[in-house]
């Protein structure tokens, strides 16, 4: 018989992106592992990114409660207008008025640990009787946002029901509290809160070896490693890589284009490197991509001739652009959590066989896995030889099919079963 547990998470379908697919995967494959998933999410989220097609994933047998949220965004985007109301989206904005700045100062230094912060008081307070009636064996929170972890650390204080925190993001050390104007009050919250968290869960995990050693190094005690994957099914039944063409390359990029995010040093190699060649070379950008990257394409005229924005597609429909692809560009962060950036498209990239061209941490997570199962290397941002050479060789290769080595143990079924297990190990039968 399964046991049950209640999993806590504010990005659930339609919201798109890999946090989402995380647990989503996770629901899914659980209960071939004994344990039955309850998902509790809010009722009324504001995020940024959508995937509709998401919700055709949630197992019809899943029991997915809901619960109202009120974020202090959304008052602010009564006032300002909802395209410029969401954190993110301020965040990029160069110039920004009194209320932008206002938002983000509050952001930083009264929205503790993050602006879903109202909704812990009323979720612990829905679930303790839950909880209390025995309807669950364990309960695992999500971050970010880390308010999460606190509904789970106050659900364990009053109830003592087995809990589980799922760092997908660093917390106090994460970089993007370093781009907020924050007080060293507000600072010292943040490390209280995250000891609080890292002290009373029954177990931690985290996505990356680097930031397992970081975790580790500030909760003194072992951290587990539970990394993202692929699931064998949304691969399309007969899907494999196209026939390479001699003298094209056509590249392929899947996801966000933000901030932390840059392909530029990519462009001036291409460019570089076959802007006075006969050679044709493109490439694709599939997802939200920041205006200031659009803008550098269109002020370019040779770039702009070859670089092609699709926009954001369902996670479904990126398989079509993969199908055309010789080659998937993978660009990571360059910044102080960057060893630790695994991005979860990474695994589904090695799952299609074709190869990656990766910017990024040449010794970080990212560089050790494909390695490790021979779909290509990291070349370093700064690196313009390594990377002008790596676009060659994919040019001059006959084929754009790679055999990567032992990638079952990142299927999401496998990963699953890891997760069951550590369930099993803190919690008695």
């Amino acid at each position: 018989m399964s046991r049950r547990v209640l999993i806590i998470t504010y990005y659930w379908p339609p919201s798109g992106g890999s946090g989402v697919q995380r647990w989503l995967k996770f629901a899914k494959y659980l209960p071939d592992a004994g344990w039955e998933p309850v998902i509790f999410t809010p009722e009324n989220p504001d995020f940024d990114l959508k995937d509709e097609t998401l919700l055709k994933e949630i197992p019809m047998q899943l029991e997915v409660m809901k619960f109202p949220i009120w974020e202090p965004y959304q008052l602010f985007s009564k006032i300002k207008g909802k395209s410029k109301s969401h954190p993110g989206r301020l965040m990029e904005q160069k110039e920004r008025g009194f209320l932008e700045k206002t938002a983000i100062w509050m952001r930083a230094n009264l929205l503790v640990p993050d602006p879903r912060v109202f909704w812990v008081k009323p979720s612990v307070k829905f679930l303790t009787d839950l909880v209390k009636s025995g309807q669950f064996e364990a309960v695992i929170t999500t971050g970010p946002p880390h308010s999460m972890h606190l509904i789970g650390r106050d659900l364990k204080r009053k109830t003592g029901i087995t809990w589980i925190a799922d760092f997908r993001d660093p917390w106090s050390q994460w970089e993007f509290l370093d781009t907020l104007p924050m007080s060293s009050l507000i600072k010292k919250k943040h490390q209280q809160l995250e000891q609080s968290v890292l002290k009373e869960a029954n177990a931690v995990l985290t996505i990356s070896p680097t930031f397992q050693q970081d975790l580790e190094k500030l909760a003194n005690r072992k951290i587990k490693l539970l990394t993202n994957g692929y699931d064998p099914a949304d691969i399309p039944l007969g899907f494999s890589p196209k026939k390479k063409e001699s003298g094209k390359l056509h590249l392929v990029y899947s996801g966000i284009i933000d901030a932390i995010r840059n392909p530029i040093p990519l462009m001036e190699a291409m460019k570089s490197e076959f802007e006075n060649s006969g050679e044709l070379i493109e490439w694709t950008f599939v997802g939200k991509v920041s205006e200031q990257v659009q803008n550098y394409v269109k002020s370019d005229s040779w770039l702009s001739t070859r670089i092609h924005f699709a926009g954001y597609v369902s996670h479904q429909e990126v398989f079509g652009f993969y199908a055309k692809a010789d080659a998937l560009v993978l660009i990571l962060t360059d910044t102080k959590n960057a060893q630790g950036n695994i991005p979860g498209k990474l695994f589904e990239y090695l799952a299609t066989g074709i190869p990656v061209m990766a910017l990024g941490d040449p010794i970080g997570d990212s560089a050790q896995i494909l390695k490790d199962s021979g779909g290509g290397e990291v070349i370093a941002h700064t690196d313009s030889e390594g990377i002008r050479k790596r676009l060659r060789h994919l040019l001059e290769s006959n084929s754009t099919e790679t055999k990567s080595a032992d990638l079952e143990k990142y299927s999401r079924r496998n990963l699953s079963f890891q997760l069951a297990k550590i369930l099993n190990e803190n919690t008695i039968s």
